[in-house]
């Protein structure tokens, strides 16, 4: 059991220094992403809600949510 935790704290520092080793080769200068991320994935989310709220609201289609008070049996038929 000792080699296994042994093993297990070896592999996480090794894992600890290559995150430390990848983030320290990051770039200065923001790209693309860090400057307009937000504002695409805001924008299209508001796309979206729009869109599926038109759809909902405007084009008449009827959803079906729920059959409840709708829907009554029908009488036996005794033969």
């Amino acid at each position: 059991m000792l080699s296994l935790a042994k093993t297990a704290v070896r592999l996480s520092a090794r894992g600890t220094q290559w995150i430390a080793a990848r983030q320290s080769h990051h770039k200065s200068v923001p790209d693309f992403h860090d400057k307009y991320g937000n504002i695409i994935l805001l924008g299209g989310a508001l796309f979206c809600v729009s869109i599926w709220g038109y759809v909902a609201t405007q084009t008449g289609i009827e959803w079906n949510l729920s059959p409840v008070g709708r829907v009554t049996p029908k009488e036996w038929r005794e033969k």
